[in-house]
């Protein structure tokens, strides 16, 4: 059994205890190392007093571990298995209540660290096969990705007059480009850039640098993908799609507003009903800011679920049959919280309107005033 570091400077402490014991002789930690034989090996990996000389391991057929007046065992065990021993030696016999007291303290203090050790190493070791499985799988998925985006193009030359197709090709390619972009972000996780920031608390990166920024970035050019991805959806499913009049002249963390919505309109799509049309309206506000408002002519979502909607792993009703995790609306007002902005839930009676549209639930998103350029 290997031990930590950590491990080794708490049994340091642990012994150094003893030092005002002149009832002991010795006191030796040892942990177990499976052998041939149906009883481990014990291992030496600390003693008081440290005289610097190297103890043998302790062999099932050595005297050692036959009873004796002055030596005692004091197992390490957990539950069933059979983590350590401490050998103790003492001259005094019989031994002080205080003295067995104190030592099975340590024994107990040491089985706890062990196991916490054992289950370090453990998750550490899993961390690591995980980290290299991650690896294998984004170098394989770049492959795939990179033929996509070959095909895409040479489609491409082949519609050059074809404006009617053209534009299909060239969402094909920019959903190639998006992957990519979220294969780069897996390929960063495990980087030290990835890590969150210790300035202002423990709060993780809400996306990774790959997918957020550069502040100062024009949003209209990250929607322009979006809303050919949402056009082509609704035309496959049958259902109108408004898409907004203009595009926001707004610039910041262009990147965390095009993930908003993203999800948002996964959502709308996956969720409201067959045939209800959809859209998005894009609104400045009087303070300088945007209005994003994305809307479905569904039902209302019901009145109960609409304060717990955004809560993370939390799923409406209605869509308990529809794969997913309850984590787009939750990812979703995070970010726009960090923004400086927020993301509510509207819902009116479908009588209302949107853009001359009726509706039944709306999600709006307000942006702050836009930053400078880069």
């Amino acid at each position: 059994m290997q031990v930590s570091t950590r491990f080794l400077s708490l049994l340091h402490f642990q012994l150094a205890q003893f030092v005002d014991s002149d009832e002991l002789r010795s006191v030796v930690v040892y942990v177990t190392q499976p052998g041939e034989e149906e009883a481990p090996s014990l291992v030496p990996i600390g003693q008081w007093p440290s005289d610097g000389r190297a103890l043998p391991n302790v062999e099932v057929s050595s005297p050692l571990r036959q009873p004796a007046a002055q030596r005692r065992w004091l197992p390490l065990r957990h539950q069933e298995v059979l983590l350590g021993a401490i050998q103790v030696e003492s001259d005094t016999v019989p031994w002080p209540e205080a003295l067995s007291q104190r030592l099975q303290a340590v024994a107990l203090c040491l089985t706890e660290a062990l196991c916490l050790d054992l289950e370090q190493q453990r998750l550490a070791q899993n961390l690591r096969l995980q980290d290299e499985q991650l690896d294998v799988l984004v170098h394989q998925l770049r492959n795939p990705l990179a033929a996509l985006r070959t095909f895409g193009q040479l489609l491409l030359r082949r519609l050059e007059q074809d404006n009617q197709n053209r534009p299909l090709v060239e969402g094909l390619l920019a959903e190639e480009r998006q992957l990519n972009r979220y294969v780069d972000a897996i390929g960063q996780l495990g980087s030290q850039d990835s890590l969150p920031s210790p300035e202002g608390g423990a709060q993780p990166l809400l996306l990774p640098p790959v997918l957020s920024g550069p502040a100062g970035q024009p949003l209209a050019a990250l929607l322009e993908p979006l809303l050919q991805r949402a056009a082509a959806t609704a035309a496959l499913q049958h259902r109108p799609w408004h898409p907004p009049i203009a595009l926001p002249q707004w610039r910041g963390d262009s990147g965390a507003v095009a993930e908003i919505l993203a999800n948002l309109l996964e959502n709308a799509f996956r969720y409201s009903p067959t045939g209800a049309a959809l859209g998005l309206d894009c609104q400045p506000t009087e303070q300088g800011g945007w209005q994003l408002t994305l809307w479905d002519g569904g039902p209302p979502i019901d009145p109960r679920e609409r304060a717990t909607i955004f809560g993370k792993g939390v799923r409406g009703s209605s869509s308990t049959s529809q794969p997913g995790t309850g984590m787009g609306l939750a990812l979703a007002r995070d970010l726009a919280h960090a923004l400086g902005g927020e993301l509510c839930l509207v819902n009116q009676a479908a009588t209302n309107s949107v853009d001359g549209q009726a509706w039944g639930n709306a999600f709006q998103l307000t942006l702050p005033p836009a930053t400078a350029g880069p």
